[in-house]
């Protein structure tokens, strides 16, 4: 029995998943930290030039010349020229560091969301069932730009704090390790800081996230459910349940970023204790004779600067990274989500241009819930170009079938066979190739209508198409669009929901393939329209196995064989007539209709 394993996983630590999906870019990102480190060791190279560039021009230390300090500019100009040359060379190396960062960046975003759009359509659909398609649009978007972000202002900084204070504590002990220790005791007080910061909001901002989601998904929902909330007057209770998101997904917000607020001016607090804390120790040095230059003060005083400001910077980007924490387990989670299993080695196994049209199923179950089977040992065969109706009341798995019949999702058990062939053994390319589709929700793309009708075929022949406008009612529409078949639609709203209706059949018409399967194919359409289309729909059946799916028994009296469905089983086979005869529930859906 199979397990449905494509339920939103829980949201864990993926920063490996990270630097796995990172792997292209490596020999860039290591060209441009190689760069990144050049440029803090000459970062780091500048207090020693201001410290023999202070004693230059500073009189301690130095013996007078006739009573006068005399500066010696010849050192002054070389200790300058040194200086410029260790700032200019930092800024090049950082600035080419951080192009190449920046580059690999953006493109390894838009790897992961070219993944994420490949990954959409290797997804089954029960995933799909269980998780808002807000949520999901949430992680394409919104995810992807805060990791983005995150990744362009977080990482080069945590190389560059990481390199910088290495460097700066070696060569605060070179200059002087009195005034070192004093510098190393506030690092662990910073630590702690930041500790807590990352302690407490990371998941504030996971949460955050979350929310964001879920906030997405009622805007989504609100925006296409726009003509039910209006006929049904519930503008405002939309409002409130909006509201009630948008408040706790404030209220949240507001708390990480408190958080993430009070660091600054905490780090701040503790670098101007160490300032003051530096200045004593090296006040009593000095006059204690242990020091005898003031370059080294103001020197030190330098590499405290450089030494605190990579931990100010990590505190200060904490919001920042942990929002990229966040937004990378979600984009990562979804990524990882079971796929479809592989058909690449599953060979072609039926002629298509020879299909039969024998479909058999052989004690088939089935339920979205493997705990509670909505299909039960159903069995049944259709012999070939026989027009099947399938029929029952709301749940009684009516559609649920033909979706397991086109392995939109697999069966638990039994099996299904078109001409003799397992579908299991087909795959489910080659299936759905043999299958023409009319769904009860009908789809439209952002394209032209020829695109729409002729949708992922080519060289549709231009005659067959005006024939398909004719026989679907289209063709009166199509001479009222400016540019006929070739006027952009630019959103769904620009079509009736009967014409969407008309451009799905005209789609499966287009696609002529040997068996069809109609879900609801004329339930959003007019009478007079639904007869022009039965009429189109009998020819298009006609020596075609077809499965009709459709509560008005006006349009499946000329079927050959009628499953009537109850509960996930069959419970009444025959034609209208047998089945009229019969006076069970067939008969009862009927006159239930027409009386």
């Amino acid at each position: 029995m199979s397990t449905n394993t494509n339920a939103p996983a829980k949201e864990k630590n993926k920063l490996g998943s990270l630097v796995k999906a990172f792997r292209n870019y490596y020999a860039p990102f290591i060209f441009s930290i190689i760069l990144l480190v050049a440029s803090v060791i000459f970062t780091i190279l500048t207090p020693g030039t201001i410290r023999s560039l202070t004693n230059e021009i500073s009189p301690v230390g130095h013996e007078a010349v006739n009573g006068q300090f005399v500066v010696n500019m010849e050192n002054v100009t070389r200790y300058a020229l040194t200086l410029v040359f260790y700032v200019a060379t930092a800024f090049i190396t950082g600035f080419i560091s951080g192009f190449i960062l920046n580059t690999i960046i953006q493109k390894f975003s838009k790897d992961i969301r070219r993944q994420i759009a490949a990954k959409i359509n290797k997804m089954p659909l029960n995933y799909f069932d269980t998780t808002q398609t807000g949520d999901i649009l949430s992680v394409i978007t919104n995810d992807v730009d805060i990791l983005s972000t995150s990744l362009q202002n977080s990482v080069s900084m945590l190389v560059q704090s990481g390199v910088m204070l290495i460097g700066v504590f070696i060569a605060m002990f070179i200059a002087c390790w009195q005034m070192a220790l004093v510098v190393i005791c506030s690092l662990p007080v910073m630590l702690i800081i930041i500790g807590l910061t990352f302690k407490f909001a990371l998941p504030l901002f996971d949460k955050n996230q979350k929310l964001l989601g879920e906030v997405n998904a009622a805007v989504e929902e609100n925006y296409s459910g726009q003509l039910v909330i209006k006929a049904f007057n519930a503008e405002n209770q939309k409002v409130e349940e909006f509201k009630n998101k948008n408040d706790l997904f404030g209220t949240i917000l507001f708390k990480s970023q408190a958080i993430g607020t009070l660091i600054e001016p905490a780090m701040q607090f503790v670098s101007y204790l160490t300032y003051a804390a530096v200045l004593i120790v090296a006040g009593l040095l000095f006059a204690n004779g242990i020091i005898s230059d003031i370059g080294v003060i103001t020197g030190f005083i330098v590499y405290v600067s450089l030494f605190q400001e990579p931990l100010a910077q990590i505190g200060q980007a904490s919001s920042t990274i942990q929002l990229g924490t966040a937004a990378c387990n979600r984009v990562f989670t979804f990524l990882e989500q079971e796929e479809l299993p592989e058909e690449g080695d599953k060979k072609q196994l039926l002629d298509h241009n020879n299909i039969r049209g024998e479909v058999e199923f052989k004690d088939v179950c089935f339920g979205y819930d493997p705990n509670k089977l909505t299909i039960t040992n159903f069995s049944g065969k259709i012999k070939p170009g026989m027009k099947v109706a399938i029929i029952g009341p709301t749940g009684a798995g009516k559609t649920t079938l033909v979706n397991l019949l086109m392995r939109f999702y697999e069966i638990t058990s039994g099996d299904i066979l078109v001409d003799g062939v397992s579908i299991k053994d087909m795959s489910r390319r080659e299936l759905r190739e043999i299958f023409g589709m009319i769904l009860q929700e009908t789809w439209v793309i952002n394209g032209t209508l020829r695109e729409n009708i002729v949708y992922n075929l080519k060289n549709v022949d231009e005659n067959r198409l005006q024939e398909i406008l004719e026989e679907t009612n289209l063709s009166h529409y199509v001479a009222t669009l400016p540019d006929g078949l070739d006027t952009e639609i630019q959103k769904e709203s620009a079509l009736s929901a009967g014409q969407k209706q008309l451009v799905t059949i005209a789609r499966a018409m287009t696609e002529n393939a040997p068996m069809l399967i109609l879900d609801e194919a004329t339930s959003n359409v007019d009478t007079r329209t639904e007869i022009l289309i039965q009429k189109a729909m009998d020819s298009l059946t006609s020596g075609r196995t077809s499965f009709v799916i459709a509560h008005r028994l006006s349009t499946i009296k000329n079927a050959d064989l009628i499953f009537v469905m109850k509960d996930g089983n069959i419970v009444e086979t025959g034609n209208h007539d047998s089945l009229m005869e019969l006076g069970g529930l067939y008969s009862e859906i009927y006159n239930s209709q027409f009386n």
